[in-house]
C-alpha cells in the first residue's frame, strides 16, 4: 500500500485510488454527527443554489456555509455543536444536502478520478484505517488529501489527521499531544476560541478533535448525477 500524502483542492484533483478527504473544522464532523443523528444519506454539493434546490423541489435538509457563515436559506449551518444541539429529531430518516467551502467542494474534485472516496475527521479516523486495511484486493494507492483553509491554506488539524491516518494505516510516529498543541496554537482552532464570530462556536473544537468517536466510514459514491455519502459500519 502507498500512502500520496496531497494538500488543498489542487491536490483533490491528483487524487487516485482509495481518496481520503479530510476536513477536521468542520465539514466532515459534521457529516458524521448528522448520520449518528439518523440522517440516512449526504448529497454532496459544491454549490449552494443547488442545495437550495434540493431542499425546495425534494424536501432534503439543507446544512452548510460559504466563507464560514450558514447561507441564507439554509436550515444548518456548518457547526458540529449547533447540529448535536438541533437533535435527532431533525435528521431521523432525512437526507441532507451538503455544501462547504473545503471539504465538500474537495470531495467532488477528488470523486473525478478516484476509485473510493471517504470523508475524514479525527471522530472517524480508526473506522477508516479498519476500512482500508479490509479491502479486499488491498488498494495499492491511499491518497490522504488534507483540505486545509477553504481548500486554499495547509492548516495543522487537517494535515495532523493525515498524519493520524497514516500512524494507524502504516505504523508510522505520530504523536497526537504535539498535533494538539500546534493545532490549538493556530488561527484555525483561535478564531473559535475567541468567540467573537457567532459562526465559529467556542465549542465546535471540543467536537472536532476527538479521535475515534465513531465505528462507521463515510463512503460516497456517483449516483444518478450526484455525488451521495453514505454510512457503512466498521466494527473493531
Amino acid at each position: 500500500m502507498h500512502i500520496l500524502r496531497k494538500s488543498l483542492l489542487v491536490g483533490a484533483d491528483q487524487a487516485e485510488g482509495v481518496a481520503v478527504v479530510i476536513d477536521v473544522y468542520r465539514a466532515f464532523t459534521s457529516a458524521a454527527l448528522m448520520m449518528h443523528l439518523g440522517a440516512e444519506e449526504i448529497v454532496l454539493q459544491a454549490e449552494p443554489e443547488a442545495v437550495l434546490k434540493l431542499k425546495r423541489e425534494a424536501g432534503y435538509l439543507a446544512v452548510g456555509e460559504v466563507g464560514g457563515q450558514m447561507v441564507p436559506g439554509f436550515d444548518l449551518g456548518n457547526s458540529p455543536s449547533r447540529i448535536l444541539a438541533a437533535g435527532r429529531g431533525i435528521f431521523a430518516g432525512r437526507t441532507v444536502a451538503q455544501r462547504t467551502s473545503a471539504g465538500i467542494t474537495g470531495a467532488v474534485a477528488a470523486a473525478r478520478r478516484s476509485e473510493t472516496l471517504i470523508l475524514g475527521s479525527f471522530v472517524t479516523a480508526g473506522a477508516i484505517a479498519r476500512y482500508i486495511q479490509r479491502l479486499s484486493p488491498p488498494p495499492e494507492v491511499v491518497s490522504l488529501v488534507a483540505m486545509g483553509a477553504n481548500g486554499q491554506e495547509i492548516t495543522p488539524d487537517d494535515e495532523a489527521c493525515a498524519d493520524y491516518l497514516e500512524h494507524l494505516l502504516t505504523g508510522r510516529a505520530y504523536d497526537h499531544v504535539a498535533a494538539l498543541r500546534r493545532i490549538v496554537a493556530h488561527e484555525c482552532t483561535q478564531k473559535f476560541l475567541r468567540g467573537d464570530q457567532d459562526w465559529y462556536p467556542p465549542a465546535d473544537p471540543l467536537f472536532c478533535l476527538q479521535r475515534d468517536l465513531f465505528d462507521f466510514v463515510l463512503v460516497a459514491t456517483q449516483e444518478n448525477g450526484q455525488l451521495v455519502a453514505r454510512r457503512v459500519d466498521v466494527r473493531g
